[in-house]
């Protein structure tokens, strides 16, 4: 059977039942480890709908806050949900449209590991920020921490052994800390620092989990889509009987993310190419 990899992300509505509800959770907890300034000027990069630039918003009083999304959908939906931003623009995530030293703060939240070079993304982001200046990310634990994705790859190798391939636990080795903190060391950052963050992801029942997988966009949902009626049925069976199931329905699990940042180095002009 030909599977197809959809790492796409295009539509707000999709990704906001998919994975939107369980993002912005995560984005509080990363501006609650990065601590802010008030009055500051920020940058985040791979904006998505706006979950980390609302919360940069709410809690950190910014002077200036500026989104960059290549997805022309997403970048919609972020203006709709933050009107207080400074501005969105479509832009590529490694080649950045601003100029040299011109935020306090350059962020991206989820956004990395879906990026043919993310330590090209970083070395921009390093670019963007003043001397001194922050430059911090959070990616989803594939591995081990994202507990709904784990169950569901799982069953679904159970099921079609081929899918392991598709496996974002696999795929995404950026994911890791030991592989965070040489991309932010590479980019020539300095006091570079790696934390987990985790949330919980509480589902009200099994349609609360199951149904997000089937609106077809990111590899999971991808994979879904791909499949044929009896095939999706038999996923959806095998992810039913291994979930662990409370008596009133519901689903409680965790997911892990890992965070990492580090500052331009003060008095550095240009930083690793």
């Amino acid at each position: 059977m030909e599977k197809r990899r959809s790492d796409v992300w295009a539509a707000g509505d999709a990704y906001e039942g998919y994975m939107g509800r369980w993002s912005r959770r995560v984005a509080e907890a990363f501006v609650a480890w990065l601590g802010c300034e008030p009055g500051a000027r920020w940058l985040d990069v791979g904006c998505g709908t706006g979950a980390l630039t609302s919360t940069v918003v709410d809690r950190c009083r910014p002077r200036t806050v500026v989104g960059l999304e290549r997805s022309a959908g997403f970048a919609a939906s972020a203006r709709t949900a933050v009107p207080a931003a400074t501005g969105f623009a479509v832009a590529d995530a490694e080649e950045l449209p601003v100029r040299d030293a011109v935020f306090d703060v350059a962020v991206s939240g989820l956004m990395l590991n879906f990026l043919a070079e993310p330590a090209d993304s970083v070395r921009e982001a390093a670019r963007a920020v003043r001397t001194g200046g922050l430059v911090a990310a959070y990616v989803w634990d594939y591995a081990d921490g994202m507990a709904f994705l784990r169950y569901f790859w799982d069953a679904a190798i159970a099921v079609d052994p081929s899918a392991a391939e598709l496996d974002e636990g696999r795929r995404f080795e950026l994911c890791r800390p030991d592989p965070l903190r040489a991309v932010w060391a590479a980019a020539g950052l300095t006091d570079v620092e790696v934390a987990p963050l985790e949330v919980p992801t509480v589902f009200r029942d099994f349609a609360d989990l199951w149904e997000p997988f089937l609106a077809g966009q990111g590899p999971a949902p991808g994979y879904v889509a791909a499949l044929p009626p009896a095939g999706r049925e038999g996923l959806r069976e095998t992810l039913r009987a291994t979930v662990p199931t409370q008596p009133d329905g519901s689903i409680t699990l965790t997911a892990r993310a890992w965070a990492v940042r580090g500052r331009r180095p003060v008095g550095v002009d240009a930083l690793t190419p």
